[in-house]
């Protein structure tokens, strides 16, 4: 159509940017230690960054990554790199050297910014980036430059501060590529379009209440989902971005006083350091603070924890392959009534598609349709719509698996209530089948949740000769318990079938994912070694 222009524009979260610094240049943007950047600032950080990109030859399509903590490069790319067409690659900084120069090479990228703290990644593998023609120092923590190139702010300075037109004339032009955990093998690229990003960062701020006068801290990692899209919607709304370098309760309960502020995304682990560590030091919340979790599902004491400190939680769901959350608990007014408990139980739910998600459903995985919503009768969830990636980079396989049948299958199992509120039961590779009996680790380790003296818990299955496998929980206990494996297994007998019980409690430290997500793969591993496992 020839007037196309005048009623359509494409989708793109880089314009947000341009949009703050128009109406509010003069507004904190970002806050780093002593730093504040107002947003006229930070757009000029920003395309600085773009314009020295374009002069060491990255081109529209080219992939750019980083290697980087919350601050303020990390955020400035989110804009500068897909301001010029070319793609983001956030790289997950709690990987070993190998990985991190897998991701490097598999990506294609030809230019890598890397924090100092982390250089010490990509110094041991650097002959091995063949593709990378620009490595630039993020000289945060030190002056050092370990890595060969320019210093970060050296590299700004090469670039103009005045305002670039976006290089994006498709919606489904590619603009990041997340890098899953990569727990079943090698990591997948999980490839975001701009109509994507541009949406979910959108209804994130419909679902938190976010606008021009909140203050965002960032405990969330932006390697992760891009922040969940906060890096482009706290700055749509014209918000105030809190970088925070390392993510520590005593830190954050600091930065929320400091800066007042108002939101923040974390997993249910880093909820569960707040909640201890403000039963500790008698920290009450005296303002409103907007709290949302995900990555796991979270128990409803980690939620009645966090909320008698003062904090409001909202659960939502989702994966990488939706660019973060997909679903939402959303709140009835009606359950404000309820108990503290009855209240928690709701809310740890996985909930409802988001305004801009739309489509998510739970259906039998063989015949791909939708289970009875009667709480009870077990399926996957799937989801379709704009914010679904558009597949794996250099992977059609992986690609067409995930979207067999049109939807995209989540590998996570779930009911769905009469009220249309998803509730997950368990990811397909950990539900446990003893005797024949399906048993849901994430209902055990929600009963043992409760037992006064257990700060953290994993529930796997072990291989057992009468019964194939039976659940063993793996316990943290709170800091000066000591609770023994008997007292666990004899609270799931009192408040559960006992079949469902763990028949074995190991206590220590549980490994993580850089997200807070508890590997149960690796303490498969261990249970499982030399032993048939079952085939998920």
């Amino acid at each position: 159509m020839e007037n196309k222009s005048v009623f359509f524009d494409v989708l793109t979260p880089v314009h947000f940017i341009s949009r703050s610094a128009l109406v509010y240049p003069d507004k904190t943007a970002v806050v780093y230690n002593d730093n504040h950047y107002s947003y006229k600032e930070f757009y000029a950080r920003v395309n600085r960054l773009a314009s020295a990109l374009k002069k060491v030859g990255i081109q529209k399509g080219d992939k750019v990554a980083f290697v980087c903590p919350n601050t303020p490069p990390m955020l400035e790319a989110h804009f500068a790199v897909p301001m010029i067409g070319a793609v983001l690659v956030s790289v997950n900084i709690r990987l070993v050297s190998q990985e991190v120069c897998y991701i490097i090479n598999h990506s294609d990228a030809k230019a890598v910014f890397v924090d100092n703290e982390f250089a010490g990644l990509v110094a041991p593998v650097i002959s091995e980036l063949k593709q990378v023609k620009t490595f630039v120092n993020i000289c945060d923590i030190s002056p050092d430059k370990p890595l060969p190139g320019m210093e970060y702010e050296e590299f700004l300075a090469t670039g103009s501060p005045d305002p670039i037109t976006p290089d994006v004339d498709d919606e489904y032009q590619n603009i990041t590529i997340n890098y899953t955990s990569g727990t079943t093998g090698l990591p997948k690229g999980v490839m975001y379009h701009h109509r994507g990003a541009y949406l979910n960062a959108l209804g994130e701020m419909l679902e938190t209440g976010f606008n021009a006068s909140s203050v965002y801290l960032w405990t969330l990692p932006m390697f992760h989902c891009n922040g969940w899209c906060f890096t482009w919607g706290v700055t749509a709304m014209s918000g105030t971005h809190v970088c925070l370098r390392k993510v520590v309760p005593d830190e954050i309960y600091r930065k929320i006083d400091q800066e007042n502020v108002t939101h923040l995304c974390a997993a249910p682990t880093v909820l569960i350091g707040m909640s201890s560590h403000a039963t500790t030091n008698n920290i009450k919340l005296h303002k409103p603070l907007f709290i949302m979790t995900a990555g796991a599902p979270p128990a409803p004491t980690i939620i009645q924890n966090m909320e008698s400190v003062g904090a409001n939680i909202t659960h939502t769901y989702g994966l990488t392959e939706v660019y973060g959350p997909h679903t939402v608990c959303a709140w009835h007014e009606e359950w404000g009534k309820l108990s503290l408990e009855e209240k928690s139980k709701l809310k740890s739910r996985q909930g409802v598609a988001y305004v801009v998600a739309m489509y998510v459903d739970v259906v039998d995985p063989g015949t791909m349709q939708p289970v009875p919503r009667d709480g009870q009768t077990i399926g996957e969830i799937v989801m379709r719509g704009n914010n679904v990636m558009m597949g794996y980079y250099k992977d059609p396989q992986a690609t067409a698996t995930a979207f067999e049948g049109g939807w995209f299958h989540s590998g996570d199992l779930a009911v769905i209530h009469p009220d249309n509120y998803i509730q997950i039961m368990d990811r397909k590779k950990d539900i446990i089948i003893s005797g024949g009996e399906n048993i849901s680790t994430v209902e055990v380790e929600n009963v043992i949740y409760r037992h006064p003296d257990v700060l953290e818990v994993a529930v796997i299955a072990v291989p057992d000769e009468k019964w194939g496998e039976v659940a063993k929980a793996f316990v943290v206990p709170r800091p000066g318990t000591h609770p023994k494996a008997e007292d666990i297994i004899s609270f799931c007998k009192e408040r559960m079938a006992k079949f469902k019980a763990p028949k074995t409690v190991d206590f220590g430290e549980l490994p993580k994912t850089a997200t807070g997500k508890i590997q149960k793969f690796k303490l498969r591993e261990k249970e499982w070694g030399g032993k048939d496992k079952r085939v998920n």
